[in-house]
């Protein structure tokens, strides 16, 4: 999609600090970071939200969903999120705090975020 900052910063027309790349997915550093550790785990084929994933005739992308969440622990393992932890979080739509479209996956960290909502 043209417009949208995440399908420039995989296509590689904005820079950004990657943390790990498949051929599937992208990770990279949150600009303003929640958590000593705050990264985007996204996928590289451009779906708009958690909803859009799952249009009930395309199994191919509610299948990415899950390699997203396995993607995703693997940075954790690789970044030391664990064994101590980490939260992981979609934001779906403008009422569920959503600002880019683009399904993201919010990986949190690097101290207790007990009580803490990011």
């Amino acid at each position: 999609m043209k417009d949208c900052i995440f399908c420039k910063i995989i296509a590689g027309q904005i820079g950004a600090k990657k943390i790990g790349e498949s051929s599937n997915f992208l990770c990279i550093e949150d600009i303003n970071p929640q958590a000593p550790v705050h990264l985007l785990v996204m996928p590289k084929l451009h779906v708009a939200s958690l909803d859009a994933a799952f249009p009930g005739d395309e199994p191919n992308q509610q299948k990415m969903v899950g390699e997203l969440f396995e993607f995703a622990v693997k940075i954790a393992r690789d970044q030391g999120l664990l064994p101590s932890g980490f939260r992981s979080v979609i934001n779906t739509h403008s009422n569920g705090g959503q600002t880019v479209f683009h399904l993201h996956l919010h990986l949190l960290g690097g101290k207790s975020l007990s009580g803490m909502f990011a």
